[in-house]
């Protein structure tokens, strides 16, 4: 168990010293580093802490359980930074970090009083001391925190799904699937382990380090994939600038869900011109080819808000952004390999030239799109 807790603690702060060196760093990028040093800490310290010290100091249990309090807030900070493309921390953020203060508050206060501390212990020795119920308040809230904070992020990370769906052409380095499936197996490994550490208090079942050891366990794992995933994150919602000609300046991408279109007033005329417009572009500059196609760059070339063609193109063409060009990659795809000119192209070239720039982004939109994949299409066209 050991080896394993040196191995994590050694793993965080090699992430840092990495994510250190990495240029340029984002918000997410600092928020990680801060999070791998306060994990490589914890399992630090949990890793040298021997069971005497455990023993001595009645109170040291209570302070290793509310450092699980700083964990679920700096995961969704991270995650929101992510899906947010926030350039910095608000005061508001850093409220996500009280409750840690106040339990750590409250245990320095009590270890004043021995009376009044003795009930501040989690090893159930003696029976017959009741512990102060706002010991076991701060329990409680610590138990909720893990599992809420792995909810909340779950739900931020689904959003940001349907966000960039409907302003990016390809998911290369914008997909989360990395931290979702991250969420979703440590949340559920989490909840379990809490569960144990609910029924150890209240029934007196398992010891302490038992309940504890599975939590760093756990966040041990947590730690090596967190920091190898997060140091590869590129950043996703890339800020910049252009020159509309009604003279806005800044490129917005769009978060507006079908819900509120109905407040966003367009004309039946003004519909039907944009929906033309959008049909007669597409098929002659066909700007799908470029791969790094974006809602906002696309909205800047046609000289339409954002937020309207975002609307446009789910209420008329029925799509979402990335489905809409992706439909017509594919479509000139199988335009191509009915064209002998491209005879000599492979399979995965022509789909480059189209606008795709993975293999596996290609295989997987060209089946949802034809029913089947690119070479069984090739053959059935032969």
């Amino acid at each position: 168990m050991n080896y394993i807790f040196s191995i994590a603690s050694f793993s965080a702060f090699f992430f840092v010293a990495l994510l250190l060196g990495k240029k340029p760093k984002t918000l997410h990028d600092r928020i990680l580093v801060y999070w791998l040093v306060y994990l490589g800490l914890f399992t630090g310290l949990y890793l040298f802490s021997s069971l005497e010290f455990f023993d001595r100091i009645k109170q040291f249990p209570a302070f290793i359980v509310s450092l699980f309090l700083l964990h679920g807030p700096f995961l969704y900070l991270y995650t929101s930074a992510l899906t947010l493309g926030k350039r910095k921390l608000v005061t508001q953020d850093f409220l996500h970090f009280l409750p840690f203060l106040i339990f750590v508050l409250y245990l320095l206060i009590a270890s004043r009083f021995p009376g009044y501390s003795a009930g501040i212990r989690l090893d159930h020795v003696s029976t017959h001391i009741r512990p102060p119920l706002f010991f076991v308040f701060l329990l409680l809230m610590t138990a909720a925190s893990g599992p809420l904070y792995f909810i909340l992020s779950i739900v931020r990370v689904q959003k940001h799904k349907r966000e960039y769906m409907d302003n990016f052409s390809t998911a290369e380095k914008i997909n989360l699937n990395w931290l979702r499936i991250l969420l979703y197996i440590f949340g559920i490994i989490w909840t379990f382990l809490i569960i144990i550490a609910v029924t150890h208090h209240i029934f007196h079942y398992s010891s302490i380090h038992f309940c504890i050891n599975g939590l760093l366990l756990s966040l041990s794992a947590f730690i090596i994939l967190v920091g190898y995933y997060g140091l590869k994150q590129k950043e996703i919602f890339v800020h910049f600038t252009v020159e509309y000609p009604d003279h806005h300046s800044l490129r917005e991408y769009t978060t507006v869900t079908k819900e509120k279109y109905s407040s966003l007033f367009l004309s039946e005329k003004k519909i039907a011109g944009y929906v033309k417009k959008i049909n007669r572009y597409m098929e002659q500059e066909k700007p799908f080819l470029n791969p790094d196609l974006t809602l906002p760059l696309l909205a800047s070339e046609l000289a339409i808000p954002a937020h309207h063609l975002s609307r446009v193109i789910n209420e008329q063409f029925e799509h979402n952004f990335f489905d809409f060009i992706n439909g017509y990659r594919v479509e000139e795809i199988k335009k191509k390999l009915l064209d002998p000119a491209y005879d000599n192209f492979s399979l995965l070239g022509i789909a480059f030239e189209c606008g795709f720039n993975s293999k596996s982004a290609f295989n997987r939109i060209f089946k949802k799109t034809t029913g089947l994949t690119p070479s069984e299409y090739k053959k059935s066209q032969a």
